[in-house]
């Protein structure tokens, strides 16, 4: 099991791996560096590998706080109908919260659907794609919303998190133990009570909010790049343009979400009239038509490997297969000069980032296809990603020495490249 240390003041690390070579790496008074104060604790590191804390570039904060209280609502736990009849009825709680819900289990989600399954509590259960809620009619009724089909697209900020989210604190400890300290949160449209939990939470991370307003200023939850939602049921070119020009206007870049061909070309379309800054982004690109490639330059791509291998067999058996190529490229953008850092979209991906990393390297689908060959990198590449600046994803890997973030390995980096796993995972140094 890890330990996590919170802002150590004096602390010792013995022969640690730094770069290839063996060193000690003092922490005096708070700060790295300098002679060991008398009286500091000691680590024996035994050759591990010492890096800075790793940075999730994408996931989402309050929804994977609030899955912790939620139920399974698809594969591979959910299959039939029946098992998630099964699975709703033994929910504990006053209201049922559910997600990961995906069509082979029953065929497109609605209200009077969700009445059959379980009438007796309200249930709200998540698309896992996380782009829709749908709920039964106790549910719409305790929300006092009148939707025949109880379909809420983009439905958090109504649902609100506040009930949601069980212990935000203890996801921040999670995350660190597995040696994540930065967290780009993706969530669009924070408000005031949202962002007052994640503040409030103190996580040991720094965190960037895609979705904090334009005049937020918090040091300890930070105002990144303004999050732009484009979804199948959104492709509004003047609306689109718009927000690109205004989020420009205020010098704040853009991380606009596409997962559509369609989606990508719209938003590409868009970035070339109003034109590129520095930090604009693209979230997921989930399919990258190869004429696409090169109007790319300039963007940053933040991808989600292991979306790719754990939802692999479905793409392959549902995906227009002209559009199978496309998914989820990696490899070959890099190929082709653009910046692409891996993240985990959690809780709709993994939250650990060595399975991201390994998902990365070997594009394996549960039952053991290969998804696009081309697009696999290096563990050294996937994990430079994760180094990268959470201000600047496409930008070089961070080295021990920038900033107080540190995580210590059981292992040296090269077993560490060839099995990239959570137990190598020793002692995180989080700065905050």
């Amino acid at each position: 099991m890890a330990e996590l240390l919170r802002a150590p003041r004096d602390l010792v690390l013995t022969d640690v791996e730094v770069d290839g070579r063996r060193v000690d790496v003092v922490i005096r008074d708070g700060q790295l560096g300098g002679t060991p104060k008398a009286g500091a604790d000691v680590v024996h590191g035994r050759g591990g590998a010492l890096l800075p804390g790793l940075n999730d570039h994408h996931l989402h904060l309050l929804a994977t706080a609030a899955a912790a209280r939620s139920i399974d609502c698809g594969p591979p736990s959910v299959r039939t109908a029946e098992q998630l009849r099964g699975a709703l009825a033994v929910a504990t709680g006053q209201s049922v919260r559910g997600t990961g819900y995906h069509e082979s289990v029953a065929g497109p989600l609605d209200r009077a659907l969700l009445d059959d399954l379980h009438p007796g509590r309200p249930v709200r259960v998540q698309h896992r794609t996380g782009g829709v809620w749908v709920l039964n009619s106790r549910a719409l009724q305790e929300l006092g919303v009148t939707q025949d089909d109880g379909r809420l697209w983009r439905g958090d900020p109504r649902l609100g998190h506040s009930s949601d989210v069980p212990d935000i604190a203890a996801l921040g400890d999670e995350l660190a133990l597995l040696g994540v300290l930065g967290a780009c949160d993706a969530t669009p449209d924070l408000g005031p009570d949202a962002l007052r939990l994640l503040v409030e939470a103190d996580l040991p991370q720094q965190v960037l909010a895609l979705g904090a307003p334009d005049d937020w200023d918090h040091p300890g939850v930070r105002r990144g790049p303004r999050k732009v939602l484009l979804g199948d049921e959104d492709l509004d070119w003047d609306s689109l343009v718009a927000r690109v020009t205004q989020a420009h206007e205020v010098s704040r870049a853009v991380a606009i979400h596409v997962v559509t061909r369609e989606g990508l070309l719209l938003a590409l379309a868009a970035l070339e009239q109003v034109g590129v800054v520095p930090g604009d982004r693209l979230e997921h690109a989930a399919v990258v038509p190869p004429d696409a490639v090169p109007r790319l330059a300039g963007l940053t791509v933040v991808t989600q490997p292991a979306l790719a291998a754990r939802r692999g067999d479905d793409y392959l058996r549902d995906v227009d297969p002209r559009d199978c190529p496309d998914l989820w490229r990696y490899g070959s953008l890099q190929a082709q000069g653009v910046d692409v850092v891996p993240s985990s979209d959690a809780p709709y991906g993994p939250l650990d980032p060595w399975q991201v990393l390994r998902s990365a390297r070997d594009r394996e689908t549960p039952s053991g296809q290969l998804l696009g060959e081309a697009e696999r990198v290096p563990v050294r590449v996937a994990l430079d990603g994760m180094l990268a600046p959470l201000e600047t994803p496409g930008g070089p890997p961070r080295r021990v020495g920038d900033g107080g973030d540190l995580v210590l390995l059981h292992v040296p980096l090269e077993e560490v490249l060839r099995d990239p796993r959570r137990e190598h995972v020793r002692l995180v140094c989080a700065a905050r």
